[in-house]
């Protein structure tokens, strides 16, 4: 295997002077910097990453910690992430949480030893101190973790009043909201949203805490419509969680949209597999962490950012869960 000292042989040069080259650091002359280009390409020399790094104390790598990798939100929010990064010369480490905040910490320290150049966090167990002490540009993507790291999400709080009003509009009476989990800040503001829109409008409501999770989605909707079976619609915090309940309802004889209409939040693509199609309110999700992972470059490459909270629309998008303006009484 060819060496850096190989190849200041064949370049008739010091291994330092092979060195500056590859690194780009300290004064070469043209004569030399020729000598060693073309001894590397003779030579077939490919530079060892991991000395690399250690020199330069950066890897062109960007660490990316989700919470659950088995939500395909996040996923969607990965190929965004990962899309941008690979078109500035950058790979992404991709780190599941499994929302365990002895993983998080792990995670962090791990990307710490590894040089990552920058992370962008979509968890937040974490403090704002304990992340801090990492010491590389960090962005927050779909989490608020503290005014001092940038933040993108989205319009959590209008996107639930989208969904709530839509629900009012079709028809219903009675609406559940299965909520995300709590301390969470877009969770917190899509209940903000929905309790703003059932108060103003003299609905009846209830609230019941499913986090964003399947399994516990089912079992509080069929719990709600147990307790209160005049519910006659659902608005599910996220897209997987509205699935839930639709598996509750079907199980329990009644008929979406007919007897109870159910509206998502997220817009990831298999909303649009389900039977009945899954009326949700979209995420503009792509742009969210295409976004995310270009504020993180800049943040690394010590380039200007314009602003340090960004909020990206949502938007309503209606499919067989809910009732059309024909199909109401």
């Amino acid at each position: 295997m060819t060496t850096i000292r190989d190849v200041a042989k064949h370049a008739q040069v010091s291994v330092a002077t092979v060195s500056r080259v590859l690194n780009q650091k300290g004064y070469v002359s043209k004569q030399a910097e020729e000598a060693v280009l073309a001894a590397i390409k003779e030579l077939d020399f490919r530079p060892n990453a991991v000395a690399r790094t250690l020199y330069n104390k950066s890897s062109r790598m960007i660490g990316l910690i989700l919470p659950d990798i088995t939500n395909p939100f996040f996923p969607e929010l990965a190929r965004a992430v990962e899309d941008i990064a690979l078109t500035y010369g950058y790979t992404v480490v991709l780190c599941n949480a499994d929302e365990d905040i002895k993983k998080e910490r792990n995670y962090l320290e791990a990307l710490k030893q590894k040089y990552v150049d920058g992370i962008i966090l979509t968890t937040n167990q974490l403090s704002f101190a304990e992340v801090d002490k990492v010491g590389v540009p960090m962005v927050a993507l779909d989490r608020i973790i503290g005014d001092q790291i940038p933040t993108v999400v989205s319009a959590n709080k209008e996107g639930a009043e989208m969904a709530t009003t839509h629900l009012i509009e079709s028809g219903c009476k009675f609406i559940a909201h299965l909520r995300g989990p709590k301390g969470l800040a877009t969770a917190d503001d899509r209940l903000h949203g929905f309790r703003k829109v059932v108060e103003k409008a003299g609905v009846a409501s209830i609230v019941g805490e499913a986090d964003f999770y399947f399994e516990k989605s089912e079992q509080v909707t069929r719990d709600l419509l147990e307790q209160h079976p005049s519910i006659d619609g659902i608005f599910a915090s996220s897209d997987v969680t509205a699935a839930g309940a639709m598996k509750a309802v079907n199980r329990m004889g009644k008929r979406v949209p007919e007897d109870i209409q159910i509206i998502g939040y997220d817009g990831i693509p298999f909303g649009e597999m389900l039977v009945p199609s899954l009326t949700t309110i979209a995420q503009p999700i792509y742009e969210m962490g295409a976004t995310a992972a270009r504020l993180l470059i800049k943040l690394i490459e010590k380039k200007p950012i314009e602003g340090s909270y960004f909020e990206l629309s949502t938007n309503l998008i209606v499919r067989e869960t809910t009732k059309r303006k024909e199909e109401i009484e």
